[in-house]
């Protein structure tokens, strides 16, 4: 074997050492990668279980099904202080107590809370922005005008 060959297989097992050591193989890790967030996966469960309380499936799609907890999980770890991270965190493990409850439960829970509690507000607000901007409500739900919108020459304007 000729020292070009070594180092070659060196550096292909040294590269994949270090790939395989920043891999998360356990089973409780969340579907997303998290950098400031302590989130599992049962975590993620019940969040989603959540944001589908807040938005629910009727005709439209709901929470669940356009992964606003997703999107919920990644504003909380990348846009939110880490004083309310904690508190955050802190809530959630409050509100386990409803996780597997039915819906009416969830929601009563969920209106109980007050109106400053830290918790509710982000997940409801993160939610509802995501709802939002998702590509299910931007191409079902809006229909876009160009900028003066329509003309109607037959409008009566009163005055």
């Amino acid at each position: 074997m000729d020292r070009r060959t070594a180092l070659k297989q060196m550096f292909i097992i040294a590269g994949g050492m270090m790939i395989a050591t920043s891999c998360d193989f356990s089973s409780k890790a969340p579907s997303i990668q998290l950098n400031n967030v302590k989130l599992d996966s049962d975590d993620e469960l019940f969040l989603s279980e959540l944001v589908e309380t807040i938005i629910p499936k009727t005709d439209s799609s709901g929470g669940k099904d356009l992964n606003l907890h997703l999107f919920v999980m990644k504003m909380l770890d990348d846009c939110t202080s880490p004083e309310d991270q904690k508190k955050f965190l802190e809530g959630l493990k409050t509100a386990e107590k409803i996780k597997g409850k039915p819906a009416a439960e969830q929601i009563a829970y969920l209106k109980a809370l007050p109106q400053d509690d830290v918790f509710f507000n982000i997940l409801k607000r993160r939610t509802i922005q995501g709802y939002k901007n998702s590509e299910y409500v931007m191409k079902n739900k809006l229909v876009y005008e160009l900028v003066p919108g329509r003309y109607n020459g037959a409008f009566k304007i009163v005055g």
